[in-house]
């Protein structure tokens, strides 16, 4: 059955920025009904960041339009797999209420800039959020090649072809939500870093060694609504 949209919204000049990691680092951060999904044996920490342009209610004639940046890792339940949120950072103060009123996801309000330039695309964000710990990105990226649909079975496959998510409540309940787009189309991408505090924030050690970076120019996305996982 298909799913019935509650949101649309697009994702612009997205950044997948992955960390592998032994997965016992992400194992005990994982609330119960939640198990790490791996590929190869590794586990994966991602740092992802967007414009999206703009997502709106079903049926809304207008949205809103923001940057968003989140660090996330991958997961299975009884319900399949999906994606686990440590934090969604927004820059607007009606989306990140909002979300979290809707999908209980940890949103956090934050000032981010997102410029164009001779380099790349910059990404900025310093979270502004009350009583939530201190969280600075500042990056730099750019494609290197042309983006093309991601191969099935492949690691850009295992990090990016997730049409679930999974949240906990502040009672401890857990909560899926599922999404819908086209099969993502990525190129390579480099990705300069000056600052990154998501994984100390998240209370996870830098990872070594550098990420695995690509780049997709955007995609056509809906959500549903929140269900008892």
């Amino acid at each position: 059955m298909r799913m019935r949209a509650l949101l649309s919204m697009r994702w612009d000049d997205v950044l997948f920025a992955h960390w592998p990691v032994d997965p016992g680092v992400v194992a005990p951060t994982l609330p119960d009904g939640l198990a790490v999904d791996t590929d190869g044996g590794d586990a994966y920490l991602g740092v992802v960041g967007f414009r999206m342009d703009p997502i709106r209610p079903r049926g809304a004639p207008f949205g809103l339009s923001f940057p968003e940046l989140n660090l996330r890792t991958y997961v299975r339940s009884a319900d399949g797999p999906g994606v686990y949120f440590y934090n969604l950072d927004a820059d607007d103060r009606i989306g990140v209420t909002l979300a979290r009123a809707l999908f209980e996801l940890p949103y956090y309000r934050a000032e981010m800039r997102v410029e164009d330039g001779e380099d790349g695309i910059r990404f900025r964000s310093r979270r502004t959020h009350r009583d939530a710990a201190s969280a600075r990105f500042d990056a730099t990226y750019r494609p290197t090649g042309t983006a093309k649909p991601v191969a099935p079975d492949s690691l850009d496959a295992f990090l990016t072809e997730r049409y679930r998510f999974y949240t906990e409540s502040e009672g401890g309940r857990l909560y899926r939500g599922d999404i819908e787009h086209p099969p993502w189309e990525v190129s390579d991408a480099t990705l300069s870093i000056r600052s990154n505090t998501l994984f100390e924030a998240n209370g996870f050690d830098r990872p070594a060694g550098e990420p695995l970076v690509r780049y997709s120019p955007g995609s056509d996305v809906t959500a549903g609504r929140l269900r008892r996982a």
